[in-house]
């Protein structure tokens, strides 16, 4: 017996084949590409997305011998794909890292207001989500715009491609900014102040349902037994966090990826000052009756921008010695704080000022700074960010002193140190990094009766790795440097508005 996640990302879309134990029995990717058809637009070909999708479910699913029991569907937020009446896209994906409805989201601000409309659906104001983008396609492409039958979520999208009804889990449902999160529908008012319909969304149900079971021919198609459940999980943080083992109030995880993003566990939704003043999100779990609020920032996208920019030669070295290139660079690395401040804002910043101008700056160079230097300078600055974002997340939800760490990143043992010692808090790792396809593959095993509760689930499948502590010396070393890498991006406000 086994069980199927499926993370379906901005990227790339991951699918796992577990044990009831929660180890791996096989794997498999495939990665993807958007397009950018004019500035701040983000765009992607349906159709690329679900041949992906199809074949990593059926490479996974010949790497297993173990029949699959069911299968759960996770994705990431914001992007929507308009379909007509039989589910057939009638333009690309709009993605959520697509910004086109700057002017339109400053209206929902001013129709609505940025509290009330946060009061509501736990989110802030931003281009990135369907509403504002909704009402761009009203006023730029209105005879799409009028076309479309329904916007989807990219997992809904999936669920058409395999015959079923476009059914949201709350949790991804939030990600649109017109879900209420208390009343666990639809908001009437936001949908009122945008003139649509329910009926032009996919139906909100909880996480955990089952949509539905492959059809015959779906089954043939990605190499899976006909009749296997569907279940939807929704977004893909809350799922990362189950998989993490965060269900109870007070657990906080980290997943270190191209984003970093914090997830806390709550009995309610946070939406108190400390909350909108920091820019939070707060919205559904997939574990029912429970809350998840989230903090992030931009992270491995700087680590990747700079190996793949000056680390050729230590590529080719490490490769010649066996090792990889992280691990390479690391061991190169200087001891104790390079002084270097190092910003990863190549794309923006996040929580708490989602501030566009922001870009990635390097200060403390000399003549003497080495690449590794450098290297080693943004997993400080890494750990500066993940500082000052955890101490917001903090003030919002209450204090904490341990951050379960899941993603690439958290393979690093020298930048869950940095973090460890920077922030004060503990880091532990966990024994299946793929935390997102767990989770949701506990989902799935729980919705078909493979456990007896999600309870049940987390205790037979999610397993700690190692715990690591903060080097008290060390922070007392970084703590200079730290205050100057705090200050640095308000210090630059004066030239950000040039």
């Amino acid at each position: 017996m086994s069980l199927m996640g499926v993370d379906i990302g901005s990227s790339r879309c991951k699918a796992v084949v577990f044990a009831v134990d929660g180890s791996v029995l096989a794997e498999a990717a495939e990665d993807y590409e958007p397009q950018f058809p004019a500035p701040s637009h983000v765009e992607m070909d349906p159709d690329t997305l679900w041949q992906a999708v199809a074949a990593s479910i059926r490479s996974a699913a010949e790497g297993s011998d173990d029949p699959v029991q069911a299968i759960g569907l996770s994705s990431h937020g914001e992007s929507f794909v308009p379909v007509d009446e039989d589910g057939a896209p009638l333009a690309p994906i709009i993605m959520n890292a697509d910004n086109r409805a700057a002017e339109e989201a400053r209206w929902w601000e001013q129709q609505l207001g940025r509290e009330h409309i946060f009061q509501t659906t736990g989110m802030i104001v931003h281009p990135m989500y369907p509403m504002p983008k909704l009402r761009w396609l009203r006023l730029h492409e209105p005879e799409l715009f009028e076309r479309a039958a329904r916007f989807v979520s990219v997992s809904d999208y999936v669920l058409l491609k395999l015959g079923l009804g476009p059914q949201i889990a709350y949790p991804l449902a939030c990600r649109f900014m017109a879900f209420d999160v208390r009343k666990l529908r639809w908001s009437d008012e936001i949908l009122a102040a945008a003139e649509l319909s329910a009926e032009r969304l996919p139906t909100p149900v909880p996480a955990g349902t089952a949509v539905g079971r492959l059809s015959r021919t779906a089954a043939a198609d990605l190499g899976l037994q006909p009749d296997v459940p569907i279940v939807v999980g929704g977004h893909d943080q809350p799922n990362g966090a189950l998989g993490m083992g965060a269900i109870a109030p007070g657990m906080v995880t980290n997943s270190l990826g191209t984003w970093e993003c914090l997830v806390a566990v709550a009995d309610e939704p946070t939406l108190g000052e400390a909350a909108l003043a920091g820019s939070l999100n707060s919205y559904c779990h997939v574990v029912p009756g429970a809350y998840i609020t989230i903090a992030y920032f931009p992270a491995g996208i700087m680590v990747k921008w700079f190996c793949d920019t000056f680390c050729g030669e230590d590529a080719a070295a490490a490769a010649a010695q066996g090792t990889g290139l992280h691990e390479y660079l690391e061991a190169a690395a200087p001891e104790g704080p390079t002084g270097l401040c190092i910003t990863p804002h190549l794309i923006g910043t996040a929580n708490p000022h989602f501030d566009p101008r922001a870009t990635g700056v390097v200060f403390g160079l000399t003549q003497t700074t080495s690449r590794y230097e450098i290297y080693k300078g943004i997993l400080e600055g890494l750990a500066c960010e993940l500082a000052i974002v955890s101490d917001l997340l903090a003030d919002a939800v209450g204090p904490f002193n341990l951050l379960r760490c899941t993603g690439g990143g958290a393979r690093s043992r020298l930048g869950l140190q940095l973090r460890a010692t920077i922030t004060g808090r503990s880091m532990q790792t966990l024994a299946c990094p793929e935390a997102v396809c767990l989770g949701v593959a506990l989902l799935a095993g729980t919705t078909a009766g493979v456990y007896a509760g999600l309870e049940e689930a987390v205790k037979q499948a999610v397993r700690v790795a190692d715990t690591i502590a903060l080097d008290s010396d060390a922070a007392a070393a970084y703590a200079r440097q730290f205050e100057r890498y705090r200050r640095l991006y308000p210090a630059l406000e004066p030239l950000r508005e040039l």
